[in-house]
């Protein structure tokens, strides 16, 4: 039995959601035992909530809440309350998984005083939660990082960390685990993390419906096996071995 995970996803963007039910039998016919789907938003956590019910034991919530003025500059009506929203996260803790995606994003968002304070809530109530945090960091690494070291939470899955080498060791020293996308096939940055990672703070990711490994292909959960084949490759070891070894970190980290 094959045990895949894509630890990072959005089954509920355009390019998957209108096709939700062939997305999930894709997933399955190439072996995922897990899918991590992750809201930005109060809207998609909610949208996110009702997918995983076409498979409970399959697709996994994770609440997240993107950088809020980075999403309106993207054009996403985006005014809410995150204290308001953090007590709802507390009050149905039971129905999701991890918490993410979350974290900063100073390309796209330019209040970088008001992300840094809604983060270090969003990281508050991980640690009351007890659940692993899924890290956007986006031109933000090295703030990202300070932030999360304060705040002594230690559950992390850097996602897609496009930090400088000096910032990985330091994220791996802290016991951070690493997200690796299926761009890896071609991404020289990411093959090189792989090699600097131990295999224990590995996961991997398709960022779905995004950084697709097949150029001609939107990206969805059944790509993943993309990562995991690369990574065997580059450190040397066998598929069914680097399947069981980010199965265990998975059941460490977010089980």
């Amino acid at each position: 039995m094959s045990l895949f995970i894509d630890v990072h996803c959005h089954l509920d963007f355009q390019g998957i959601v209108e096709r939700i039910d062939e997305v999930i039998e894709n997933a399955k016919k190439a072996g995922l035992k897990r899918i991590v789907t992750s809201g930005i938003n109060p809207e998609t956590n909610k949208l996110i909530l009702e997918i995983s019910k076409k498979d409970p034991e399959l697709i996994k919530p994770s609440f997240g809440l993107y950088p809020m003025d980075a999403l309106e500059r993207e054009g996403i009506e985006n005014k809410f309350d995150v204290d308001l929203e953090l007590e709802s996260w507390i009050k149905n803790k039971e129905k999701f998984i991890s918490i993410g995606e979350v974290g900063l994003d100073y390309k796209n968002g330019k209040d970088k005083e008001m992300q840094k304070q809604v983060f270090e809530k969003i990281l508050e109530t991980a640690k009351k939660l007890d659940k692993a945090v899924i890290i956007h960091s986006r031109k933000a690494e090295l703030d990202a990082l300070d932030i999360l070291e304060s705040s002594g939470h230690k559950k992390v899955i850097m996602h897609c960390f496009s930090g400088r080498k000096h910032l990985v060791k330091r994220a791996y020293d802290l016991g951070y685990s690493f997200s690796i996308p299926t761009n890896v096939v071609r991404l020289q940055q990411f093959q090189e993390m792989v090699q600097e990672i131990d295999i224990n703070h590995l996961f991997c990711e398709t960022d779905a419906p995004f950084l697709s490994p097949f150029k001609e292909k939107r990206n969805e959960p059944a790509f993943v096996v993309e990562s995991y084949k690369k990574i065997a490759e580059i450190k040397n070891l066998t598929l069914e071995e680097v399947e069981k070894n980010i199965w265990m970190n998975y059941q460490n980290l977010l089980s």
